[in-house]
């Protein structure tokens, strides 16, 4: 027992002078999407901020594809020494249910950090599209049933979900077009290659501001408070539509507990700058920065709440 008592005491010791040297060489941030959208921006954000602090660099690694499993099985498998970092989104909570087999296991494989931020999503057409209001769109797609092609930032990603949510609701048929991220589907539907995106409202409202698109709804119950303008779909009818985004960092399981705590602590103090709080905030973001126990509970409570709407909407892997 004494022997044992002096190993515990040993290892507690060595792990704690190790988290306090922490870190000593680059760290990675796995993003599961393309450069340019909003996981991309925050992780850009908080990384060069960290690296500021601790003299290292940490360099995002964009791996989109399969609904952002590519990068989350990557992060999993990681070792769990504090030099791989994830960013899950909603995305993998809706995963869970919409993947009959995924080689990697939300709760069981990360030690969750913290929720960085939450964000909206929005409705956009071309302008080309001759509508300004859902009721418009949704009588525009009844009349040319699979015309309209809608994009999103991939298979499974909240903002197919939203779309096929609200197929099933209003009863349109458009056809899915899904991307690997935010820039290549802005980019595309700024082309007129597709006319209509449910998007994430940081990635997307730049291009409503210089006009290159239009905004019909916001998918928040409530309207976005830099953009009051814009009305929700609850408020056009779909009562109770409401889906969004939100921004986590995740480590793998077994990474030192001292390690989690001070990448949660420098975290949420990037987050607190306001060179970062004011620019993402003025794009529609609510910063979090909540415990790890808060964070892992939350993403157990998401994963119940979209698993319903999953099922609801009929949504599958294509």
């Amino acid at each position: 027992m004494y022997a044992r008592s002096i190993a515990l005491l040993a290892l507690l010791v060595t792990t704690g002078a190790f988290a306090q040297n922490y870190p000593q060489k680059t760290i990675r941030f796995l993003v599961g999407y393309t450069p340019g959208g909003t996981a991309d921006i925050l992780a850009r954000a908080v990384g060069a901020k960290m690296s500021e602090t601790w003299g290292h660099p940490v360099v995002v690694e964009n791996r989109p594809g399969a609904g952002t499993n590519i990068a989350s099985e990557i992060g999993a498998h990681a070792a769990p020494d504090g030099y791989t970092l994830f960013m899950p989104t909603v995305a993998n909570v809706i995963n869970v249910t919409l993947y009959p087999k995924l080689n990697y296991d939300l709760i069981r494989d990360f030690a969750h950090v913290t929720n960085i931020a939450t964000v909206p999503g929005i409705v956009v057409v071309h302008p080309s599209v001759p509508v300004k209001d859902i009721k418009e769109l949704v009588a525009f797609a009844k009349a040319h049933p699979n015309q309209l092609r809608h994009g999103s930032t991939g298979i499974g990603s909240p903002h197919h979900l939203a779309a096929e949510l609200f197929k099933t609701m209003t009863g349109v048929k458009m056809v899915h077009i899904p991307y690997k991220g935010a820039a290549p589907a802005i980019t595309d539907i700024v082309g007129g290659h597709i006319e209509v995106y449910f998007g994430a409202f940081v990635s997307t409202i730049p291009q409503v501001r210089n006009g290159r698109l239009r905004a019909l709804a916001v998918t928040s119950l409530k309207r976005v408070s830099v953009a009051p303008e814009i009305p929700t779909l609850d408020e056009q009818g779909l009562k109770g539509f409401e889906t969004g985004s939100w921004f986590g960092v995740s480590v793998p399981t077994g990474t030192p507990r001292p390690i989690v705590d001070k990448l949660h602590d420098e975290v949420v103090r990037a987050i607190a700058l306001p060179d970062i709080r004011d620019r993402m905030m003025a794009e529609g973001a609510t910063f979090v920065g909540d415990t790890p126990e808060q964070f892992t509970a939350y993403i157990k409570s998401d994963i119940v709440k979209w698993g319903k709407a999953v099922k609801v909407s009929g949504a599958r892997p294509e």
